[in-house]
């Protein structure tokens, strides 16, 4: 699995000048996971080697359908499975599994399929973000601004958080005995406002703590990802 995975490293930095735009075109990937899920942790694996990049924005959203067969994941929210059942609808699809990943909210691959996910990651980075996203903060204050971007459909305005790492021990469920490393773990997702385009995009919001930040304008109703920007 590792000479796999350096082998998907290798294959990331051939995108070469593409993958370079990172800051001003990442490409956004977010993993449906759980510590319940036996198939789970190679993707979880895996989005921690596409984190490392520059140009990609790893989100892991732990869902909580698998707490049920004997193990409670920690970091598991209603609302991620919620997220992912809006994926699913409008994907037309009528289930949810796991390990998924959405790419740039508009591509849905099987999270423990390495060479696939590397597809999709290098054709989102090389077509980019229709928006740049800049976002800076002073002391508690995060400002958000965005040009004008005309024909925009309406859109939501996110603010994440998430964990960069934390290593769980699992002694019940699918993964009983394993010592598990997780990533890019995200513990808040709000919905900071609305955007339609048709003005630049100027706001301030407050935060606190040192975990990451990540911003992403979405169409509304689980559609595309416009823009995204972090600050690590």
């Amino acid at each position: 699995m590792n000479r796999l995975f350096a082998f998907v490293t290798a294959m990331m930095v051939g995108v070469g000048a593409t993958a370079s735009l990172a800051q001003d075109t990442p490409v956004v990937v977010e993993l449906y996971t759980s510590q319940g899920c036996s198939s789970c942790p190679p993707a979880d694996e895996m989005l921690a080697h596409l984190g490392q990049r520059d140009n990609v924005i790893a989100l892991a959203l732990h869902v909580d359908y698998w707490d049920y067969i004997g193990w409670k994941d920690k970091f598991a929210h209603s609302a991620f499975t919620t997220r992912q059942k809006g994926y699913a609808r409008s994907f037309g699809s009528r289930s949810i599994y796991t390990p998924q990943m959405v790419v740039n909210g508009v591509t849905d691959v099987v999270g423990n399929r390495p060479m696939d996910v590397t597809d999709q990651v290098q054709a989102h980075a090389a077509k980019g973000l229709p928006v740049p996203l800049t976002l800076k903060r002073f002391g508690n204050q995060l400002t958000i601004s965005a040009p004008a971007a005309s024909g925009l459909a309406e859109a939501d305005v996110f603010l994440i958080r998430y964990t960069p790492s934390e290593t769980v021990s699992i002694p019940r469920g699918e993964n009983a005995g394993k010592k598990l490393a997780y990533s890019h773990i995200v513990t808040e997702w709000s919905d900071i406002g609305d955007w339609n385009g048709r003005a630049p995009l100027s706001s301030s919001v407050s935060v606190s703590g040192s975990a990451p930040i990540v911003v992403l304008i979405q169409k509304k109703g689980y559609g595309p990802i416009f823009a995204a920007a972090r600050l690590r």
